[in-house]
């Protein structure tokens, strides 16, 4: 007892405290999934009355087994048996109707628990920055989103069915074998621990293997949906071959991981189910030869026996069902990872309210960024610029120069690591990134169109705008003549990212979508360059017209889009190396001078004679 002593005061467990701490770690992934199974205690409350209920009935019947053996089937107990059998008929009714209760409610359990549960992480998704995005493949969050959930919805709905019905049995089982014979439980129960330590030993093994087997199939997933995603690509580079055989090796990696999970777990069920049923025969040897001694009658064993093999039964069950929720364990502490991710762009305590309408001045005082995947390569340095209420400014420069990083900046994507962005005199950083991108309208180079309809996607971000708006934008846009040739005209669905459009159609609904905006602040990315010449023509007039009386910031790499700007801010290496009109930069003979002499000559020698 003292080595006992010193040795828990060294800090070693003993064996039943290092099983607890096992069986502890092993569930403790899935304990944040409570709180939403615990909103649902109607269902739970009705799943355990018919739980109690079935298992009450179930347990009846080694009774009525015992009577008909001690009283025999004789003439004389006719009544006796056929009471016996009536009986046993109404407990199977009841049986079966306790039994779907169960099942119903219990699964409705589970698929309300996981229905809630992916709403909430794609709401967190949604919520995540830019950063978080630099990194994260789309396809691995989709796994997790779907075939993660699934397994919890298993082990929320089926295996938590199973497992309940089969502790309950066995819990019952256990009563009425001590009820029936004390010392042949008690020979039956001392097998308990040699079952049940290995199971919980070896959940953290099966746990582990199981999660790494969701990580094989999340790589496989993210690179299905990166190249499906860019299809085309893929095959006008002949690349198809390679992508297959690719991707058939992140499905046998999956495969074999799984596979290792399996073999732990069918090995862990085979030998908990060999003991315990071993056991059972050896205790059942025993009360044999009682019976044969007289010491018990031939109806009172066969009671034992139906009880031990029901709770022999689902103690094996059970078995199997530990280890399909340290499967499942896994998969909630890939889902807990992703939630435990907190947004590094987020409102403060405290915003700064918005007003009802912005003017519109922004002010970058002496910015300086650097990404966060690339902390030692400055983006921006040093920069200051300042653009008044209702200009119009082009930014101009070679890629790489920090023009598209100055658009990311406004929208806060990403917060400054140095100066201040500020808006109408109100810093970023003090406002509801939702109230402040509210205030600015995005048409990018690289236009977003969701598998929605053409007027779903003008109306993205604006879902409640009436039919006579959205018509209007496109009109002004140069959109409504091809939308209404498609065959179902504004209620055509594109397709993902818009594959039946053209690049120049794709955009112009870019330019829709910004103009039904109406923001303040008018955010061009090159929102022309995959226009022909008569269509940007068309669109350049719709878009001067939007610029009125609103700022306007406008990415140039076409140099011909920036001649009716106020200001060009020529930018290069993060920094702002001139500022002025057309003329005056074009007379200066710098940086600006050469790429418009370089763009406009090429213009010139590419034109049509």
């Amino acid at each position: 007892m003292t080595e006992i002593k010193e040795a828990s005061r060294a800090g070693v467990a003993s064996p039943s405290a290092e099983s607890k701490n096992r069986f502890r770690a092993t569930l403790s992934p899935l304990r944040p999934l409570l709180p939403y199974a615990l909103r649902y205690k109607a269902t739970i409350a009705f799943a355990f009355a018919a739980l109690i209920v079935a298992a009450g009935t179930t347990l009846t019947l080694p009774l009525a087994v015992r009577g008909m053996i001690d009283h025999g089937f004789s003439a004389d107990s006719a009544g006796a048996v056929n009471a016996y059998f009536g009986a046993m008929i109404g407990v199977a009714a009841a049986l079966a109707a306790a039994s779907a209760t169960r099942y119903y409610f219990v699964m409705t359990l589970g698929e309300r628990v996981v229905a809630d549960l992916r709403a909430d992480l794609f709401k967190h998704l949604t919520s995540l920055d830019a950063a978080f995005y630099d990194t994260a493949k789309t396809g691995e969050l989709l796994s997790r989103l779907t075939a993660d959930t699934t397994l919890l919805k298993s082990a929320f709905g089926s295996s938590a069915s199973v497992a309940l019905r089969n502790f309950f049995m066995f819990i019952g089982a256990v009563v009425m074998m001590v009820a029936t014979s004390p010392k042949l439980a008690g020979l039956a129960l001392a097998a308990i621990p040699v079952i049940v330590l290995p199971l919980i030993a070896s959940g953290r093994a099966v746990r582990s293997r199981s999660r790494h087997a969701q990580d094989a199939l999340a790589h496989a997933a993210a690179y299905a949906g990166e190249n499906l995603s860019a299809v085309r690509a893929m095959q006008a580079n002949g690349a198809q071959a390679s992508t297959v055989a690719r991707f058939r090796h992140a499905v046998e990696t999956a495969y074999d991981a799984a596979q290792a999970a399996t073999q732990m777990r069918a090995f862990v069920t085979a030998g908990a189910i060999l003991v315990v049923f071993a056991s059972i025969v050896a205790v059942l040897w025993l009360g044999a030869q009682d019976v044969l001694a007289g010491r018990m009658s031939s109806g009172l064993l066969s009671q034992f026996v139906l009880y031990a093999v029901l709770g022999a039964s689902s103690l094996g069950e059970l078995s199997q069902v530990w280890s399909e929720v340290t499967a499942a364990a896994g998969a909630a502490g890939r889902i807990a990872e992703i939630l435990a991710v907190a947004p590094k762009i987020v409102a403060p305590p405290d915003p700064a309210p918005a007003p009802a309408r912005w003017r519109g001045r922004i002010v970058f005082d002496h910015v300086r960024f650097a990404y966060p995947t690339a902390p030692d390569r400055t983006t921006l340095s040093d920069l200051s610029l300042t653009v008044a209420p209702g200009e119009r400014v082009a930014l101009v420069g070679p890629s790489g120069a920090g023009k598209s990083t100055l658009f990311l900046l406004l929208l806060r994507f990403y917060d400054v690591d140095a100066g201040s962005i500020t808006l109408d005199g109100v810093d970023l950083r003090a406002l509801d990134p939702a109230a402040l991108r509210a205030a600015f309208a995005l048409a990018p180079q690289d236009p977003v169109i969701f598998g929605l309809t053409a007027a779903e996607n003008i109306a993205y971000g604006r879902e409640g705008a009436a039919r006579e708006e959205i018509v209007a934008a496109a009109k002004r846009a140069q959109a409504h003549d091809f939308i209404v040739a498609l065959p179902q005209g504004y209620d055509t669905m594109l397709g993902e990212r818009g594959v039946t459009l053209s690049g120049g159609q794709r955009q112009r609904l870019a330019i829709a979508r910004a103009i039904l905006a109406d923001a303040p602040v008018l955010l061009l990315d090159e929102a022309t360059s995959a226009l022909d010449a008569e269509n940007e023509a068309a669109v350049q007039a719709a878009l001067h017209d939007v610029m009125s009386g609103r700022t306007s910031i406008v990415i140039a790499h076409r140099l011909a889009t920036v001649l009716e700007a106020d200001r060009i801010v020529v930018l290069d290496d993060g920094r702002i190396v001139e500022e002025g009109t057309h003329a005056s930069l074009s007379a200066a003979g710098g940086l600006y001078a050469r790429l418009a002499k370089l763009q406009f000559d090429t213009d010139r020698a590419s034109a049509p004679v």
